[in-house]
């Protein structure tokens, strides 16, 4: 027995009859009885009473249409959702990604990325860019939006560059640095700095000190937390110079604070990372909506800059 018989054995049993079923299915009307018999035989039970004046299902046969239609709908609906994950319409989306930096996008980008594919489950994980790339790399996660590690390359997985961010610092407002447009690396020598823990950041905390290095001086860092929420609260309460990204600033900084440019410009890269092992549909949409989104300039499209960013981003 095969679906064909099941098939045909609905058309007949819908039809009550053999010539309009033959029709329906645009068969032989003969290959048609033959595969009910076939199905009978498989069976060992008759399915249909048929003689030249009557034609009607047996009460097994009444029940094999029933169960064969819920069989084909749920076969077609099956079919349909292999289609779907195949096309990246359904499946589950795994995504990792860092905090500010992806601010300005990750929301409006999630939302687009629902609305082509409402099907595709999607989970979501902020964690620092070691964790995110340690869980991709172990398939805990499909993708992840973050910063690259020293020794990636041996870990496999395949990176797209989404933006290079600028190093600045942040000042509160009433800080003698706060009316400059620019300041100098150098200018920062004798400043106490803040700088996000290395242990959360290996990427920004590594350029920022080669950045002090290259100006010709150790830089002195009054406090490392772990959160860049830590690192603005230090610098309102007077504590410090924090040194950040620019995304920081068109993130939630407080207006009491003032993001001001660095020369010569550092920058520190924003990727997207998946491991090309685990490319499953619903990922590879995603990954699709960034190039285009990239393409297009809609992942950066911003409005107005808070007031309190001094340069241009």
């Amino acid at each position: 027995m095969d679906l064909r018989h099941l098939r045909y054995f609905q058309a007949v049993a819908e039809e009550l009859s053999f010539s309009r079923a033959a029709k329906r299915l645009r068969i032989a009307q003969p290959a048609l009885s033959r595969a009910v018999q076939e199905l009978e035989k498989d069976l060992g039970m008759r399915l249909i009473d048929r003689n030249r004046r009557s034609f009607a299902l047996t009460p097994a046969g009444a029940v094999l249409l029933t169960e064969t239609a819920l069989i084909l709908e749920r076969l077609e609906e099956s079919l349909r959702r292999v289609k779907r994950t195949a096309l990246g319409e359904e499946g589950e989306l795994r995504l990792g990604y860092i905090g500010p930096p992806t601010q300005q996008f990750l929301g409006r980008l999630l939302h687009e990325y629902r609305l082509r594919f409402p099907k595709v489950s999607v989970h979501l994980e902020e964690r620092t860019p070691e964790r995110v790339w340690e869980m991709v790399a172990k398939g805990r996660l499909s993708i992840s939006l973050t910063r690259p590690l020293p020794g990636q390359g041996e870990r496999a997985l395949k990176t797209l560059l989404l933006r290079k961010e600028p190093l600045g610092i942040v000042v509160p407002t009433n800080h003698p640095l706060a009316k400059k447009k620019t300041i100098s690396w150098k200018a920062l020598e004798n400043e106490p700095l803040i700088v996000l823990a290395r242990r959360e950041g290996v990427g920004l905390h590594d350029e920022i000190i080669a950045a002090c290095r290259e100006a010709d001086f150790t830089p002195r860092i009054s406090h490392s937390p772990s959160l860049m929420g830590t690192v603005l609260s230090y610098v309102e309460a007077g504590a410090g110079i924090g040194i950040a990204t620019d995304s920081v600033a068109t993130a939630a900084m407080s207006p009491d604070l003032r993001y001001i440019s660095v020369t010569p410009t550092r920058t520190v890269p924003l990727v997207m990372v998946w491991n090309p092992e685990d490319d499953s549909p619903p990922v590879k949409a995603f990954r699709d909506l960034i190039s285009e989104w990239l393409k297009s300039g809609q992942l950066w499209t911003r409005n107005t800059l808070p007031q309190n960013v001094s340069a241009k981003v």
